[in-house]
């Protein structure tokens, strides 16, 4: 038995070496600050839609404040939204939702829909060569 084994794995009861080597689950995370208007009405959504995450206050947490710097070129933006290996910044409920239903699609509720373009915007985009019927 090597240092990494556990008596679950001598018994043979599936959570041996394969179990251990299992990617870590991927979970929402957003930093935000304590008075930041922008994180509120971020969170609010998140919560009025039932998506499951994590907060982490950048005030409270040196960690979580370095996180954040890092991604945004060593400023102290919130909200900050780290979703597996992307990190968002400043990003709306529907950037996240977008960003979740890739790498953490359960956390997405199911009667989810992205917001399509009005008139302007699908006439911008057949303008633009995008994909639209307008």
């Amino acid at each position: 038995m090597t240092a990494n084994s556990s008596s679950a794995e001598a018994n043979g009861d599936g959570s041996g070496p394969d179990a251990m080597q299992s990617p870590e689950p991927v979970e929402i995370v957003v930093y935000w600050r304590p008075g930041c208007m922008f994180c509120s009405s971020l969170l609010r959504q998140l919560d009025r839609r039932g998506v499951p995450h994590r907060r982490v206050n950048i005030w409270d947490d040196t960690s979580g404040a370095a996180r954040v710097r890092a991604a945004a070129d060593g400023n102290e933006t919130v909200p900050t939204v780290a979703i597996g290996p992307v990190v968002a910044v400043n990003p709306d409920v529907h950037t996240v939702l977008l960003l979740a239903a890739e790498h953490v699609p359960g956390a997405v509720p199911a009667d989810y829909a992205p917001p399509q373009p009005g008139r302007f915007g699908r006439w911008l985009l057949a303008r633009l060569g995008g994909t639209s019927n307008g």
